[in-house]
């Protein structure tokens, strides 16, 4: 899965949101009775709205360490227990097509954490607006 997706996955999971993936790794394993219409498709997102920042804010009040995810973008990583190292933030540029130089971590890391959270948004998350 792309760092991308289990940022997705880990916030929309502590929502209890289903997503795509979290669907199909969810779903019964016998067909439904045949008497029953089968049931539509799940939706690429939630049907409501998810609270990132809700999510995130309690996540972050339980964590061991006081975490900055509002503006770090390794933080934020941190947070959700991924891997937080320049190798995985170069990853994620490149997943989220990042055109700067990788080797300005200060810049990419700027531009990371912005563009997680519109993705979040374009993906079902109620980001604040000074998020993204």
């Amino acid at each position: 899965m792309s760092i991308f997706g289990t940022i997705l996955s880990t916030i929309f999971g502590h929502a209890g949101a289903a997503t795509p993936a979290a669907a199909q790794a969810t779903a019964p394993a016998a067909p439904p009775p045949a008497a029953q219409a089968p049931a539509p498709a799940a939706p690429a997102t939630p049907s409501a709205p998810v609270d990132v920042a809700a999510i995130l804010t309690d996540l972050a009040a339980k964590a061991p360490q006081p975490l900055n995810w509002q503006q770090s973008i390794v933080d934020l990583m941190k947070l959700l227990g991924l891997d937080s190292s320049l190798a995985a933030r170069k990853q994620l540029a490149g997943e989220l097509h990042y055109t700067g130089d990788t080797n300005d971590s200060a810049s990419m890391n700027v531009w990371l954490h912005k563009a997680v959270m519109q993705k979040l948004a374009e993906n079902g998350g109620k980001v604040p607006d000074d998020l993204k």
